[in-house]
């Protein structure tokens, strides 16, 4: 498990490309009939991404889960989302089966032992994308479909940000300890996303840029609203945007993303707004 510690806004300034790219960029986490994992100490979030092929995949291959977390199992004191974002799947999550359509979703409760992935088609197979979060009760293990997602259309074509956001691991869907995930998708001809941009010092957000067409990539920004900083990113890349951070961003094509929450509450209307003149 590749292990990030956490950088403040002071050290973040003077930080090379590399450097940034190092920090907070994640790539390369769709290896076949791997799971590949990043332990970030910022709210101690966990990405994962898995890509299973010719077997069933378990969701602790590869990972030493008595060292990494103190527990005999992964998701022992900890919860998880998942969305798949390639072919049909099957989870199968302590012997309850779900068999997951692109853009689908799973919340899966603390307490469950045993999770596993495969594909129906090897030729072309589910890609699982994950965050999990520490958790203090287990609530219930959900399915939502991309259909069942609670829709929130913003933004405009004038401002070329119009974008329905789908909430699916939300307070007004289903309950959690802390974790809230869903998936933004931009209208061809809208390229920004979350703007006018703000922080919340409450919680951190992982997003992962997803639907990006082939030669195209995304302008990630972040850093402080004063002094602003940015990633390049390209398909099914993901991003740690710690809670001092902005989090915005641009691409050269319309895309989607997937958006993860963790903190100290659940709230979306405590975000501490900057006027867009004020950036820098």
């Amino acid at each position: 498990m590749d292990i990030r510690y956490s950088a403040n806004q002071r050290d973040v300034r003077r930080y090379t490309t590399d450097e940034l790219r190092s920090e907070f960029l994640i790539e390369n986490l769709y290896v076949p009939d791997e799971v590949v994992a990043v332990y970030s100490h910022v709210d101690r979030m966990v990405t994962l991404g898995c890509m299973p092929v010719r077997e069933a995949l378990p969701i602790d291959k590869g990972i030493d889960v008595w060292a990494s977390f103190g527990t005999e199992f992964f998701l022992e004191r900890r919860e998880i989302g998942i969305f798949n974002i390639g072919g049909a799947g099957v989870i199968e999550a302590d012997g309850q089966r779900f068999s997951m359509g692109c853009k689908d979703c799973l919340y899966i409760t603390m307490g469950t032992r045993s999770v596993a992935f495969s594909s129906e088609d090897e030729a072309n197979p589910a890609k699982f994308f994950m965050v999990s979060a520490p958790a203090h009760c287990a609530y219930e293990t959900t399915f939502i479909g991309i259909a069942d997602a609670a829709k929130k259309p913003l933004g405009s074509l004038e401002t070329a940000n119009k974008r329905v956001i789908n909430q699916f691991i939300h307070p007004d869907v289903l309950k959690t300890c802390q974790l809230s995930m869903g998936l933004t998708i931009l209208e061809p001809g809208s390229v920004w996303n979350t703007m006018p941009v703000h922080t919340h010092e409450r919680r951190m957000e992982i997003y992962t840029y997803i639907d990006i067409p082939k030669d195209n990539v995304v302008f990630h920004f972040m850093g402080s609203p004063t002094e602003t900083q940015h990633l390049v990113m390209q398909n099914e890349q993901a991003v740690i945007s710690p809670s001092w951070s902005i989090h915005s961003g641009c691409g050269t094509s319309h895309y989607s993303f997937i958006w993860a929450m963790g903190g100290e509450n659940q709230a979306f209307d405590d975000m501490d707004t900057v006027d867009i003149t004020a950036l820098r």
